[in-house]
Parts: C-alpha cells; sequence; structure tokens
C-alpha cells in the first residue's frame, strides 16, 4: 500500500481549485440564445413539460443521472462521529468515484443533524433533485432506520453503501472462494467478527446466498452473540446464536470454514488460522489495518483463502466494484429502488466477472500477465473495464424483472455499447470499426508474434472475430509465450519462416520478388536471403494472396519497414508517394491528421499526395473530407519558405480538384474555429464547414500535434497509424503500441483488404 502522507493528502485537496468535484455545463452557452434556452424564457417550456408529467424530468434535466451522496458524519471511514462538515472531503470522494467508474454526477450532501426522524424528513425534502440516493458514513443502528424509512417514503433508489456496499462485493467474494475451495455455502461453518451496518447486511445477503443462520456465529465487542444476553437490538437478534459453547473469537473460529472481519485490526492470530477447518477462507476487512495481516495469514497455513481491504494484496473488497455500477443500472431504468433481487444480481454478475479471462488493462494497471480464477484472484480488480457493462446490464435487468423499473431497455448490445462509449472503453468510431471488420474478416499477418503485446492483439482479435490471425515466428516459443500468458492459441496460424518446412515457399516468394524487382538489381539470391526476415515474408504472404493483411512494427524501424514495403507491395500507380494517418476521436469530433510516419520533409508534390491520399482515406471512413492545410501563416501573409510551398500545393490542388472543401495555408486555431475563419476570411472554400482533416507542412508537426493532444487530453481516442497508398493493405505499429491500439489498427487493416478485393474483385 502506497505510504500517504498529511502533507501529501492536505495538498492534494488544497491545490489548484480547493476539493475534488465540480459543476460543468453539457449545453452550450457562448450566446445570447444560448442563455435564453438555458434559462428565462426558454427554460419555462420544460418546467410545464414536468409539470404535467413529473417523470419527464427524467427527459429535460439531470435528474436520471443524478445521486446525491448525504451524510450526518457520524460514521466517517475509521475517524468516528467527527461532524457532517468534516466528512466532506470522504463525500466528495465518493462522488469523484461514481463520476469516474460509473459517469455518475453527484452533489454531495452534509446534514448537520443526528436525530435518525429530523435526517429523514431533510433528505425527504431534497429528493425530488435526484434520480438516487446514496447513504454514507451514518453509524449504527440509527442507519438501518434510516435507510428503511427513505427506501419506504421515496420512489427512487435508496442504498447505504457502508451496509451493502461491501455486503455485496464480500458476497460475491465468498461465491467464488467457496467454487475454489469446493465447499457447499448451505453447510459451511461462518464466523463474523463485528456486528456493524456492514456485518449485519453482509451476513443477512450470505443467508440469501444460502448460508445457514444456525451456522453463522457473529461476535461483536463483547464477545459471542448469544440469544440469552439482554438488551439486543433487534439486528443482532437475527444472528444471535443459541450455543452456550463458544464465547470468544478463538472459541468461535475452531473448526469453521470461514472468518469474515469487519472490526477492528490485529485480532485474528495466526494459531486462530491455524485451527480453522481444511481450505479455511479469511475475509480480513478492518481498514486501514486487518484483523491479520495478509502476510501472517498466509504464513500461518498454505492453504488458506484471503481476502482484504487494501489495493495492494490479492482478492481486495472494495466497495468500487459495486456502487457506481448499481445506481448505474438503477439510474437507466428510472428505477424507483433498490431491493434484493437488484442486489443479488450483482452479486452474481461480479462473481462471473471473476471467472472470465482478464483484459489486458488489468494485468497491465497489476503488473502481472496471467490473472487467472483461483485462490490469488476469485473477485474483479477495481479497473476491470467490463464491470460496467455486465453489473449495470444485470441490475437493471434485475430490476425491470421484479417490477421496480419505469422505463425498460430491449436492445442490451445497444446498451453496453453506449456505457462503455460514457466512459471512454469504446467510442461510436472503434465500434463501427469493429462491426464492419466481422462481417468480413480476413486473413491478417501479425510479424511479431513472439511480442508479447502483439501476440496478446491477435488473440483479442480473433475473439472479437474480427480476423483470422496468422503469426509469425517460431513456434514452439509462441506456443510456450502463450502458455506463460494463459493465451488460447485456437483457430491462429503460426507460420514459422526460418523453419525447413517453409523453404518452399520461401524459394517461390524470392523467384516473384526477383522477377518483379529484377531492374533494380535484384537477383534471386539476394531475393532469397531475404525471405528469412519477417517483414519481407509476410508482405509476400499479402503479395501472393495467401494472406489478405499484414500488421508489423513493435519491433522494426519506420525507415526499414518503410523501404521494405516499397519494394514488395509498392505504391499505387496514381500516386508518386504514400503516408500515414491518424485518427483523433475528441470530444469535438473526429480528425483526421496526416502525414504522421512516412514522409519527414515534403515538397510541394508530396503535400499534394498526402492531401489526395487523405480525401481518399476519409472517404473510406464514411466521411466527406474538409481539409486544412496547416501552416504557421493565413493565405499568403508569409511569402517565404514551408507557408509558400503549402500555399502552392492548396492553388494547384484547388485547380485539380475544384469539387473538394481543401483551403490554406493557414494556422491551427483558423482550421478549427469555423466563426473565426468565416468572419476573417469569407473567400475560403472551407466557409460554413467544419474542418475534420489537417495536412501538415512536415513529419515533426503532424507527428508532434497528434501525440501532443493524446499526452494532454487522456480521453482522446487515438488510431493509427493508417497507410494511405500502398498497393495491398500493409499497416504499420510502433513500439509504444497497445494491445489496443494493434486491436484497432487490425480493424482498418481488415476494411481495408476488403474494399481492395471489392475493387479489384478478388
Amino acid at each position: 500500500m502506497v505510504k500517504i502522507s498529511k502533507e501529501a493528502a492536505l495538498e492534494y485537496h488544497e491545490c489548484g481549485r480547493p476539493g475534488k468535484i465540480e459543476v460543468k455545463p453539457t449545453k452550450p452557452y457562448s450566446t445570447q440564445t444560448d442563455l435564453s434556452l438555458a434559462y428565462s424564457p426558454g427554460v419555462a417550456y420544460p418546467c410545464l413539460e414536468i409539470e404535467k408529467n413529473p417523470d419527464d424530468a427524467y427527459k429535460y434535466t439531470d435528474k436520471g443521472n443524478l445521486v446525491a451522496v448525504i451524510s450526518n458524519g457520524t460514521a466517517v471511514l475509521g475517524l468516528g462521529d467527527i461532524g457532517a462538515m468534516s466528512g466532506k472531503p470522504v463525500m466528495e470522494g465518493k462522488g469523484l468515484l461514481f463520476k469516474i467508474y460509473g459517469g455518475i454526477d453527484v452533489f454531495d450532501i452534509e446534514v448537520a443533524e443526528k436525530d435518525p426522524e429530523k435526517f429523514c424528513e431533510a433528505v425527504e425534502k431534497i429528493a425530488p433533485t435526484f434520480g438516487g440516493i446514496n447513504l454514507e458514513d451514518i453509524k449504527a443502528p440509527e442507519c438501518f432506520y434510516i435507510e428503511e424509512r427513505l427506501k419506504r417514503t421515496l420512489d427512487i433508489p435508496v442504498m447505504h453503501d457502508d451496509q451493502h456496499g461491501t455486503a455485496i462485493i464480500s458476497a460475491a467474494g465468498l461465491k467464488n472462494a467457496l467454487e475454489v475451495n469446493g465447499k457447499d455455502i448451505s453447510k459451511v461453518k461462518i464466523v463474523v467478527n463485528g456486528a456493524g451496518a456492514a456485518a449485519i447486511s453482509c451476513t443477512k445477503l450470505y443467508v440469501a446466498l444460502g448460508a445457514r443462520t444456525e451456522n453463522i456465529l457473529m461476535l461483536d465487542s463483547k464477545g459471542v452473540i448469544t440469544s440469552d444476553r439482554e438488551n439486543l437490538t433487534e439486528q443482532k437478534k437475527l444472528f444471535a446464536t443459541d450455543r452456550r459453547d463458544v464465547h470468544t473469537l478463538e472459541d468461535a473460529v475452531k473448526g469453521s470454514d470461514v472468518f469474515v472481519g469487519l472490526s477492528k485490526g490485529n485480532v485474528l492470530t495466526q494459531d486462530m488460522v491455524r485451527s480453522m477447518a481444511d481450505q479455511p477462507i479469511v475475509f480480513a476487512l478492518a481498514n486501514p489495518v486487518p484483523e491479520i495481516s495478509y502476510e501472517d495469514a498466509m504464513a500461518s497455513r498454505p492453504d488458506v483463502l484471503m481476502s482484504t481491504g487494501r489495493s495492494d494484496y490479492p482478492n481486495q473488497i472494495n466497495n468500487v466494484i459495486g456502487f457506481p455500477y448499481i445506481f448505474r443500472g438503477a439510474l437507466d431504468v428510472h428505477a424507483t429502488a433498490i431491493n434484493e433481487e437488484m442486489k443479488l444480481a450483482a452479486v452474481n454478475a461480479i462473481a462471473d466477472l471473476a471467472k472470465q479471462p482478464v483484459p489486458d488493462v488489468v494485468n497491465d494497471v497489476y503488473k502481472v500477465n496471467n490473472l487467472t480464477f483461483g485462490p490469488s484472484y476469485f473477485i474483479p480488480k477495481p479497473v476491470d473495464p467490463r464491470l460496467i457493462t455486465e453489473v449495470s446490464a444485470a441490475v437493471a435487468k434485475a430490476a425491470m424483472d421484479s417490477g421496480v423499473a419505469r422505463t425498460h431497455i430491449t436492445d442490451w448490445t445497444a446498451y453496453k455499447q453506449q456505457l462503455r462509449q460514457l466512459l471512454g472503453q469504446e467510442t461510436k468510431l472503434t465500434q463501427k470499426l469493429y462491426d464492419t471488420a466481422r462481417k468480413h474478416p480476413q486473413r491478417v499477418v501479425f510479424a511479431e508474434g513472439l511480442h508479447p503485446t502483439m501476440l496478446k492483439a491477435a488473440v483479442q482479435a480473433k475473439a472479437e472475430g474480427i480476423c483470422h490471425p496468422i503469426l509469425l515466428g517460431n513456434d514452439e516459443r509462441i506456443e510456450k509465450l502463450a502458455k506463460e500468458l494463459e493465451l488460447s492459441l485456437d483457430g491462429i496460424e503460426i507460420v514459422n519462416l526460418r523453419h525447413d518446412n517453409q523453404s518452399e515457399r520461401r524459394e517461390r516468394y524470392a523467384r516473384i520478388l526477383s522477377e518483379k524487382r529484377q531492374r533494380q538489381g535484384y537477383t534471386y539470391e539476394e531475393a532469397n536471403d531475404k525471405m528469412f526476415e519477417r517483414n519481407y515474408f509476410g508482405m509476400m504472404m499479402v503479395e501472393t494472396g495467401e494472406a489478405d493483411a499484414f500488421i508489423t512494427g513493435l519491433y522494426t524501424k519506420y525507415s526499414n519497414t518503410i523501404k521494405v514495403a516499397k519494394e514488395v507491395i509498392g505504391i499505387r500507380p496514381e500516386y508518386n508517394h504514400f503516408g500515414t494517418m491518424h485518427i483523433l476521436n475528441t470530444k469535438k469530433g473526429v480528425y483526421y491528421i496526416a502525414d504522421t510516419l512516412i514522409n519527414r520533409h515534403p515538397n510541394q508534390e508530396v503535400l499534394m499526395d498526402i492531401a489526395k491520399l487523405s480525401a481518399m482515406t476519409v472517404r473510406f471512413f464514411n466521411e466527406t473530407p474538409n481539409i486544412a492545410m496547416i501552416s504557421y501563416s493565413n493565405f499568403g501573409t508569409d511569402e517565404g519558405g514551408s507557408p509558400a510551398m503549402v500555399h502552392a500545393a492548396v492553388e494547384e490542388m484547388q485547380k485539380q480538384y475544384p469539387d473538394l472543401a481543401i483551403d490554406g495555408e493557414m494556422q491551427i486555431n483558423f482550421a478549427l474555429d469555423k466563426e473565426l475563419r468565416d468572419k476573417k476570411y469569407p473567400f475560403s472554400r472551407l466557409n460554413g464547414k467544419n474542418v475534420n482533416t489537417l495536412i501538415f507542412p512536415n513529419l515533426s508537426s503532424a507527428n508532434n500535434a497528434y501525440k501532443l493532444l493524446q499526452a494532454l487530453d487522456m480521453d482522446a481516442e487515438i488510431i493509427g497509424p493508417i497507410q494511405m497508398g500502398l498497393n495491398k493493405p500493409i499497416h504499420f505499429t510502433d513500439f509504444e503500441c497497445s494491445v489496443r491500439d494493434i486491436v484497432n489498427i487490425t480493424a482498418v487493416a481488415v476494411i481495408d483488404a476488403c474494399v481492395y478485393k471489392i475493387k479489384n474483385r478478388c
């Protein structure tokens, strides 16, 4: 666990704008018309519609995506009753988690009222503002009454996360841990150390999953809760045992199968763990110090299945795995409540997710290669991007099935796509690419089969159904690497290009290449030597039609790859040059940038080819190209150097292509600001148009432009480099590409190959 100092924490909260959350407008507000629509007089119309039909608040306001995080500060983290205002940083933090994991807006509300009745009255009066209410850091037993009353009196989802969040995640963990050790929940003996809100709620949910109350022992600060004890709360009575032979924690854990700690640190000893049944399950959830440390528990016996509330150990019980997605699903169907059916649906969805193959992003974050279901991984990690789709959808469906949904979801595939787009995991552009590629999967050669990133990408692309992968490399080493990474190679072809069994193919390729390039000095012997190189061999597979597309670049320098591509594949006859493009998918729209990889110092002729290739490529993505040729001057204000060359290229392009929306040279701010450009330069061929394609004067400016945006805007999606102008689909990556980047390029390569076949009727 990262060591956090007081100074660092205070500086984090204080620096820049104080606090952790803000409110941002979602509608235009730059003109008087915008403001009149936003407020008076335009705002009257949605008000009147809501008056006629209150449910229209979900249509015209943020109610359907707005949750109140409400506390009175009586049980703040491990700090106790520190007051409503003192708990505000925690509530803001909860709001931040809601936003980044669930895309949900939050108002944190601190109510300075300890009286449960008055507290409920305050919440009831403000409830119409919200689509849901998350109760937080309210002490027991008042929290039980408060939640139950608000659930009765309000028609929106209400959940006390300290109770149910922990319960849902720990129940999912218990379900899977029991599956790992092969035990039946109805037969296991469970010890729950703690009798507060979280402990009571957890135990209730275990019972809902099949645990038997007679097999449960619960302890509070006085020891085992027995039925003969006086003055028990109604909640404690639920789990008071009739046994009289157990009093202490040491007594209780002997022979037990499960220990769940929701109490205080260092109360469970190694000897106590040793006294438990075979393959014991220990959930030490006290925070920040667990009931027993992970190290001590594992040292006590090797067969223990361990979980804590800490991120630096396996199987973290973290509420963030649950509450953003539970509320997400509830909000999306305008639910009137969060009921038991929805909680159980969340439990099962979380448990099931841990059994699925782990996304590459999760392995990368935790610096591992092979998280798989078992003793060290039976709860999904908080960063798992699938949580929002699987848990939210399960909760929404349960709400519909149990009759608490005001609106219904019919297209679950579209709903999950919407959720992925909400958090930037997937965009409409990438979804369109994947959907198109799935309809026409092609044979794609992955050059660097022994590179873990490329191997993972090939496997993922196969799983996505977008291609039939062919891996180049030593088959034994690739199979060994796949085994280490726990990747399935089913349906994936491996070609060991240097093996003797490929000698006939190498010789055949060499003859074809030497004949094709004999006027450029190629001999058969030279060509045969080159067939031991993966780029030559792989591109020849595409050239001969034995594959449809080729992906390379994780190991190879661009200069070498470009040389090979020109020799083997060649440039399209209608062009003298080829280039690459990156697609930037931003909040402001999709932009196409060229040339980002190939042509270092283009002259006028090269710039014209890049512009023509860019126009063709943008149309390939079913967009109309509106092209701005970029420089550091506007429309001839600088008559020398680079601007003059760009100016000349634009002039010639406009002559040759009178219907093409292209203009320049211009500075980037004029290119992207339509109003500014139209006002200052109304004569432009781009008048009234939003520029979507940017041609830069040299490789340095284009490459740095997209990388700058990538570094500054983490939400911007970058797709590329996309090859433009070669005779066949040869696409490049670079050494810093992620698995997702390569899969995206693969989808483009597949579509490219499909279009090539259609054009050439292959």
